[in-house]
């Protein structure tokens, strides 16, 4: 280890310093954090270049003995005293592999490949980026008197994402693939190009796994009610609402009389139709929402064709796409893949494809999201511009901002008067912390006016989505050139880490897990925008939207 003695000068005081070269910039903050009580996100240390960042490699910084170096930065209301940690610190190699499954970082399970079963393992990792799922199959309670444990979907559901919980191994799903292939005899068929067990579709082993856990997993219920009637956990979170109205193409009925009819019907996935001339998720959704049937007509007595329109009347709070790529291609008796590249967001404004009485509802909720957003970029872009560089655009640095608040004060108490007995102006400076505070203060506010903009019918279903803008959270991908061919991933989007002690959640890193069956990698945000096709390699069938987090009532007042 080299090291080099400097001087850090920080309010008049000066401390003697041993750096370690080899180290970062965020090591010596937390030396200077037990010297001054000052948090390292509250420091800021000049050094050759700028400010000191916390992945700066000091090695390169070229310090010399004696150095001496400016510190600013005042102790927070935390910063005053270091404490003595209450838990006993526990070490990576003294933890269980549970314990280590549940740390900040910890890399996800990977699932086995029982054989041509990729398909399955990717949508059980797809499906498993619903929190809210896990959480309620861990109340799950296997009722049935006809079905054995064994053989129950949702059963097999709950005791295979308990299993991934605790380990950040592999693990082998063959329970959960046993009694797939016994509810469901078409994930049982063999291949036809040798022994094993034939390729199938995700998409239809995501319905099919949907359905079951629709019928028979329901929301916990209080001590002591009748959970017969417990919410279902599909119908609340995952499944939407058409409003759909039918009418006939042929002129010769309107003319009869026949009258568009209309209908409410769930839907638990939107269909990404794909034409020639589609290029962006949002045009084949636009195409699934109309459609032609063949339906006989009681006026004309005879079958005609009818138009149905379809516009979304309430928005799940998870939102499944599925890209239609796969059609029964008759020469070759198998799934075709239509290759064509279809691009789609990573954030989704669904409000155009709602009822007219929906729009009305999430207009004002979405834009006030915007306009909040933008209130906090602006804030972070000042931020990072006075860490950059404190002397930047004629900004002063926190001391010189005090001196020359104090100044000003000063001037105001004596009160000089200009010769026409007017009061003198004087020129006032905010103080970083002042300047943040006003800040947060007013974003603060305005989160609080969006919340207040809520739907009063849609704050009561906090199962559907508020302000009709979804997250992508996961993506199912094929590649290859037909369903029963080729292999399926997973993509799912990397969640905040948690402090266990506390419970406090931080920021996403806006990196990916890419699980390849038993193969658990990280990826950047732009491998996912690869995933549009356009050939044979890796494409998008599903995606998994999670409507945004908005701000609650109670969190307003913490």
């Amino acid at each position: 280890m080299s090291t080099v003695n400097v001087v850090i000068k920080h309010q008049g005081k000066k401390y003697d310093v041993e750096v370690d070269t080899s180290s970062t910039g965020e090591v010596l903050k937390y030396q200077l954090y037990s010297l001054t009580g000052v948090e390292p996100e509250r420091q800021k240390i000049l050094v050759k270049g700028g400010q000191l960042k916390d992945d700066t490699d000091l090695s390169k910084l070229g310090l010399k003995p004696g150095q001496v170096i400016m510190m600013m930065g005042t102790p927070g209301d935390s910063g005053a005293a270091i404490t003595r940690p209450t838990e006993k610190i526990k070490f990576l190699e003294d933890m269980t592999e549970a314990e280590m499954a549940q740390q900040a970082n910890a890399t996800p399970a990977g699932l086995i490949n029982l054989g041509n079963t990729c398909y399955l393992n990717a949508t059980l990792q797809a499906m498993r980026a619903i929190p809210e799922l896990q959480e309620t199959l861990t109340h799950h309670k296997h009722t049935s008197m006809s079905e054995i444990p064994q053989l129950d979907i949702t059963n097999q559901l709950k005791d295979l994402y308990k299993e991934m919980s605790e380990t950040t191994g592999a693990v082998v799903p063959f329970a959960f693939l046993n009694a797939l292939r016994t509810t469901f005899p078409q994930f049982a068929e063999r291949s036809r190009k040798g022994p094993g067990y034939a390729q199938q579709d995700a998409e239809e082993a995501w319905s099919q796994i949907i359905s079951q856990l629709r019928q028979k997993l329901k929301l916990p219920t209080p001590d002591g009610a009748d959970s017969s009637n417990a919410q279902g956990f599909i119908d609340k979170y995952v499944a939407g609402e058409f409003s759909t109205t039918l009418e006939c193409d042929d002129p010769a009925a309107r003319e009869a009389g026949e009258q568009p009819t209309s209908s409410r019907e769930q839907f638990l996935k939107l269909n990404c139709h794909i034409g020639n001339t589609t290029a962006h998720l949002r045009d084949g959704l636009v195409e699934g929402l109309t459609e032609k049937i063949e339906k006989r007509s009681e006026v004309l007595g005879r079958d005609v064709t009818y138009t149905k329109t379809s516009r979304i009347s309430r928005l799940p709070k998870y939102l499944t796409v599925h890209f239609v790529r796969f059609f029964w291609k008759r020469d070759v008796q198998k799934k075709a893949k239509i290759m064509r590249k279809v691009t789609f967001p990573h954030e989704l404004d669904a409000i155009e494809f709602c009822t007219d009485e929906l729009k009305k509802a999430l207009i004002p909720v979405r834009d006030k999201v915007r306009e909040v957003r933008k209130e906090e970029e602006d804030v972070e872009r000042a931020r990072k511009r006075r860490k950059k560089n404190p002397l930047l655009d004629g900004e002063v640095s926190g001391e010189k901002k005090d001196e020359a608040k104090k100044e000003g004060e000063e001037k105001k108490e004596e009160k000089k008067k200009d010769g026409d007995g007017d009061v003198a102006m004087t020129e006032t400076y905010k103080t970083d912390a002042e300047w943040d505070a006003e800040k947060e203060a007013a974003i603060l506010e305005a989160k609080k006016e969006l919340n207040a903009l809520i739907d009063p019918e849609l704050r009561k279903d906090d199962g559907a989505n508020q302000s009709g803008i979804y997250e992508l959270r996961a993506v199912v991908t094929h590649q290859g050139a037909s369903a029963d061919s080729g292999h399926y991933t997973a993509y799912v989007k990397k969640t905040a880490p948690k402090d266990p002690a506390t419970g406090k959640v931080g920021e996403e890193d806006g990196k990916w897990w890419w699980f390849n069956d038993d193969k658990v990698s990280e990826v950047t945000a732009d491998k996912i925008d690869a995933l549009a096709g356009g050939g044979e390699s890796h494409s998008a069938l599903i995606l998994l939207y999670k409507a945004i987090p908005l701000p609650t009532a109670e969190g307003l007042m913490q």
